[in-house]
């Protein structure tokens, strides 16, 4: 099994849309005060899923900005989907809400492809009963219930020194 890298200096990011730590790399952004580098890691990681039990409240999957953070705390409510993301490998996780439009933005940017236009799962809940989606044909954000089956993009991010 190939290490995955967990920082990068930022003279050795690639262009957006080249290839970096098993994926591609999507965009820069902050999370709690430190630059990262979102990776995708490609329709051929993407699977459907409901996002877990109706009416179930996961604590710790809050956050509209830390996927990685809600995805470990879907795991521990027993998420199908988060499970399945982290048995991708290390560091992969499912992307919150911001995340997500940040995929967006760049996949309508035209600097990464091969999403369906389809709705996607954030790792972002947003009641016991549901969390948001973001819809790839036009963008919009907006929440469903957690028993509803859509589409999982995971992704990974690496800090940028």
């Amino acid at each position: 099994m190939t290490k995955v890298i967990t920082t990068i200096l930022a003279a050795e990011l690639p262009t957006i849309g080249q290839p970096l730590a098993d994926g591609i790399f999507a965009t820069r952004y902050w999370l709690n005060g430190v630059e990262r580098a979102l990776i995708d890691l490609g329709a051929d990681r993407e699977f459907t899923g409901k996002w877990g039990e109706y009416g179930i409240n996961v604590e710790g999957a809050t956050s509209f900005r830390d996927g990685a953070a809600n995805t470990i705390a879907m795991v521990e409510a027993g998420s199908p989907i988060a499970k399945l993301a982290m048995e991708i490998g290390e560091g992969v996780f499912i992307p919150s809400a911001l995340e997500l439009n940040l995929l967006f933005a760049a996949k309508d940017a035209g600097e990464i492809g091969s999403f369906q236009d389809r709705w996607y799962w954030s790792s972002s809940q947003y009641s016991s009963t549901s969390a948001f989606s973001v819809n790839f044909n036009d963008g919009r954000t907006d929440r469903d219930y957690k028993s509803s089956y859509f589409r999982v993009r995971p992704v990974r991010s690496l800090i940028i020194q």
